[in-house]
């Protein structure tokens, strides 16, 4: 095959991927992002005086989401391979639909609890289940573009959330049904609805993937056992043949480079989820109603969104994960020193912060989600660092909690230098990781990896760390 049929049978392949996998994705990751919010926006249609619970217990119950939703990382993607992405995936998404449609049932706060503990432990699979789906189906190069695109169009449509929660409180009370439990029933019906469509959408591996022609599968198939040594089985043929092993577990959870990469997600994290429950109030301190507001605080999102695919691309030309974030990070982290220390009066300033905040969060989400799967082989350490970061980052989900109480707006001084120093300190801890990964590629090229020749996996000299 010459250079440019390779090229051009690379450039059919991957269109159809991304026709065909990305857009199910990025639905079902949509549907995450829905159900994980639309509980604050049916405080706002008086959840908590319905059910009786404080402000306290409120935060309680989001709280006991990210526990269960953390909880639940490794496993799912240790069983991934074992049930099938094809099965397991859409299995979750039906899952937590069935729950979120509890969620509008529920009378008291002990129900709250359980159903928020439950949804937690149905929803933790699905973002490190895609990112290990997604390294199975795209070269390392590949990536990033792909997280992005899906990443940021998910969290662009759920930007409107607010919006369709509005119309679907219109419905009104119904008998014992308060306005607010039709967000949660008519959204969980959706979810279900996406995930059984998906089932039939999502192939397990290019090498099954019906929508390629017979050689466009195997050409997939070799253009993955190309860019990572580990998919090749001990005696060299295409079939990969990995067996579950706990020492691979081992390997992934005693990673160094996981847990400086998944500690600067942590910050991020942090930052992101905390980003939505200030913007509303900065917004209608401009004058806007809290209706416009919701309108107004799309304008941000969309903007971080473009600029996240130009980075995410420039990612992937690079071959640069960290290196890369070493430059977006001092954006929001600007964005932060600024309004966590402007005077009230300022509100127009204190917007145009937001810009600065929300794009630099956002255009850091696709290389460090990718990094640890770039740069681990071997399926079962990949998934254990794949969810291992996840699991550590969302905890950021705690913070976002309880920095930004309502007591303190509209300044939220407090909440805002939390996450200035968390931005700080990820900054720092991916500076680390670069280095760090840096080190490993001389230790292998000076032969100190030698003994790992034949491993096929992330130790082989031949498996090139990416910084």
């Amino acid at each position: 095959m010459t250079p440019h049929e390779r090229t051009v049978l690379t450039r059919k392949v991957l269109l159809k991927l991304d026709s065909r996998i990305l857009p199910v994705l990025t639905l079902l990751f949509l549907c995450s992002f829905l159900d994980r919010t639309n509980v604050g926006n049916a405080k706002t249609y008086k959840l908590e005086a319905d059910l009786k619970i404080t402000d306290h217990q409120y935060d309680t119950g989001l709280a006991v989401y990210y526990a269960f939703y953390i909880a639940s990382e490794i496993p799912s993607n240790l069983v991934l391979k074992k049930v099938s992405p094809k099965i397991w995936l859409p299995a979750l998404t039906v899952a937590w639909g069935i729950v979120t449609m509890c969620l509008g049932f529920v009378r008291n706060y002990a129900g709250f609890m359980a159903v928020r503990a439950v949804l937690g432990l149905t929803e933790g699979g699905l973002l490190p289940g895609i990112v290990l789906y997604l390294s199975g189906m795209y070269t390392r190069p590949e990536m990033a573009l792909r997280i992005g695109l899906f990443y940021t169009a998910a969290s662009l449509s759920g930007a409107f959330g607010g919006l369709l929660a509005r119309g679907l409180t219109t419905i009104g009370d119904v008998g014992a049904q308060k306005k607010w439990s039709w967000i949660f029933v008519i959204e969980g019906l959706i979810t279900i609805v996406v995930g059984i469509i998906s089932y039939f959408l999502l192939p397990n591996t290019v090498a099954t993937a019906s929508f390629l022609k017979p050689r466009e599968r195997e050409f997939a198939v070799t253009r993955l056992n190309q860019d990572v040594p580990s998919r090749l089985a001990e005696d060299g043929s295409t079939t990969q043949q990995e067996s579950f092993r706990w020492s691979e577990v081992r390997r992934g959870l005693f990673n160094i480079s996981t847990w400086l990469s998944a500690s600067a997600y942590f910050g991020i994290l942090s930052g992101l989820y905390s980003f939505g429950l200030f913007l509303p109030t900065i917004i209608v301190e401009l004058g806007y109603t809290a209706n416009e507001a919701q309108l107004w605080s799309v304008i941000p999102y969309a903007v971080a969104s473009v600029v996240t695919v130009f980075v995410a691309v420039l990612s992937d030309r690079l071959k640069l994960r960290g290196v890369i974030m070493l430059f977006t990070l001092p954006v929001a982290i600007i964005g932060y020193a600024v309004i966590a220390n402007i005077s009230v009066h300022k509100p127009k300033v204190k917007y145009g912060m937001t810009f600065l905040m929300a794009t630099g969060m956002y255009a850091s989400v696709p290389p460090v989600l990718v990094w640890n799967s770039n740069n681990s082989a071997g399926h079962y350490k990949r998934a254990t660092t794949t969810a291992l970061q996840l699991m550590i980052a969302n905890s950021g989900g705690f913070v976002a909690t309880f920095i930004y109480p309502s007591r303190e707006k509209p300044q939220f001084h407090r909440g805002h230098t939390v996450v200035l120093g968390l931005l700080v300190s990820a900054w720092f801890l991916v500076l680390g990781n670069v280095l760090y990964c840096a080190k490993v590629n001389r230790d292998k090229k000076n032969g100190k990896y030698d003994k790992y020749i034949g491993y096929a996996d992330d130790r082989d000299p031949e498996f090139k760390m990416i910084l």
